[in-house]
């Protein structure tokens, strides 16, 4: 986080006042509190550069952060000076006897902090910047904010084209506002290359290389674009520029790990692969790769994509420990471990020709029961798997009473009392098939 914010701060100079507070909280929780107080002042020498008409009403955030970090080191009576400050301002900025202030400035700022923070916050931040519009329809910054919130959102969802407008409306609105963030037409490539528009997205593409062809963010972007194309090359390209300028990050890394792994896929269809070519798009995957891993271990995808250039190279131990690797970790979002389970059980049933640990590890994925894409494979794939194995006459009580948890999950309930009966017939004495069965019946 701290080498994405000063990567930020170096290419981004209007972001620089919230940037320099996130980075005072980073500091904070390295036990660098005058570092974080350095910070905090580059934030209010930023304010008094950008807005120096209305330096208190910017720097209320500032000095809270500043109180904050003050009360943390126990100099209590300057911490009391800076709420002091707060208080005052306030007061003065407020229409209330109370002096509580909802400007639409703090929203923003919180917006932005939580789009910093993964996409646990997204929906968060999202809401911030609808506050911040409500009072300031047409400000540049809040619908950039509101835009950029929509299209993460979007993407970690599955939607019709239909559900998909809103996000596109407001990112038109943002590059209306917004002429020279490049960010901003890079995402609405993005978005209309998703709902098959790619000749119009593209066109946002060029015009962003032509404005800002050293902006690292906006190269990250038009990579994944030209990717997602089938352009490998040219996506290679780009990062490749993208990481002279920033040698850190995790995700130019990842996306090159992908562009190298997407060549050897492309080789391996060929009729005699060139083997050393393969071996050397293996060799430079792998690295960055292990990379991400190293840099940021709470990459959880990544871990998923080495164990597959891993397999892909039938180096099977190194897959196997990668994924056993991941596996030990705690605390990993739902959505994640849908994404492990799914992979790892992709990698039994493929390079394995484990069937019964494939299906084993995608109902893990499908038990998991928040909705995502990865689930829908997860549930598409056992569901493959186990129609195979019982019309080749080998199901057994456990493959039925699976098939049918699969057809309850999909609503089908007629298929799935078949599949239980079928279960409880073989294992008669067992109170799940017996019980989910019942249930069943019951509700039609």
């Amino acid at each position: 986080l701290e080498e994405t914010i000063l990567d930020h701060i170096k290419f981004v100079e209007e972001c620089n006042i919230t940037d320099y507070n996130i980075l005072s909280y980073v500091c904070h929780l390295k036990n660098s509190n005058e570092e974080a107080l350095r910070n905090l002042q580059k934030a209010e020498e930023a304010i008094q550069k950008h807005h120096p008409g209305e330096i208190a009403r910017r720097s209320l955030v500032t000095w809270g952060n500043y109180a904050w970090i003050y009360y943390h080191m126990q100099r209590y009576k300057e911490a009391q000076t800076y709420v002091s400050k707060v208080e005052n301002s306030c007061k003065k900025l407020s229409s209330t006897a109370h002096g509580k202030i909802q400007l639409p400035e703090i929203y923003a700022e919180k917006g932005w902090a939580l789009l910093r923070f993964g996409k646990k916050y997204f929906e968060s931040a999202k809401n911030c910047f609808e506050k911040a519009l409500k009072s300031e329809p047409n400000n540049p910054d809040f619908t950039a904010g509101y835009a950029i919130a929509m299209f993460r959102l979007v993407s970690f969802s599955e939607m019709s084209d239909e559900e998909m407008r809103p996000c596109l409306e407001a990112l038109k609105q943002a590059v209306e506002l917004n002429p020279n963030n490049t960010t901003l037409l890079a995402l609405l490539a993005l978005k209309l290359q998703q709902l098959k528009q790619d000749n119009e997205g593209e066109r946002y593409i060029e015009e962003g290389l032509q404005k800002t062809p050293d902006f690292p963010l906006f190269l990250r972007y038009a990579a994944s674009f030209y990717r997602k194309k089938g352009e490998i090359g040219k996506a290679v390209n780009i990062l490749k520029r993208a990481l002279a300028l920033t040698p850190n990050s995790v995700t130019v890394h990842h996306q090159l790990g992908l562009c190298y792994k997407f060549k050897i896929l492309q080789l391996k269809k060929e009729r005699y692969p060139p083997q050393e070519e393969v071996d050397n798009l293996m060799q430079l995957a792998i690295f960055h790769l292990k990379t991400v891993i190293d840099k940021k271990p709470v990459f959880f995808t990544a871990y998923c994509d080495l164990g597959n250039i891993y397999a892909l190279g039938e180096r099977y131990e190194e897959a196997e420990e990668i994924f056993q690797k991941v596996f030990q970790i705690n605390d990993i979002p739902c959505e994640d471990k849908q994404e492990i389970y799914f992979n790892y059980g992709n990698f039994q049933h493929f390079h394995m020709k484990s069937e019964s640990k494939a299906i084993e590890y995608y109902i893990e994925g499908l038990k998991i029961e928040k909705y995502s894409y990865r689930r829908k494979q997860c549930i598409e794939a056992v569901e493959k798997l186990l129609k195979q194995k019982i019309k080749r006459g080998l199901g057994h009580a456990t493959d039925f009473g699976r098939l049918g948890f699969v057809h309850k999950l999909n609503g089908r309930k007629q298929e799935a009392i078949e599949c239980y009966e079928k279960a409880t017939a073989l294992d008669p004495n067992n109170e799940e098939y017996v019980n989910a069965l019942a249930e069943l019946q019951l509700s039609i």
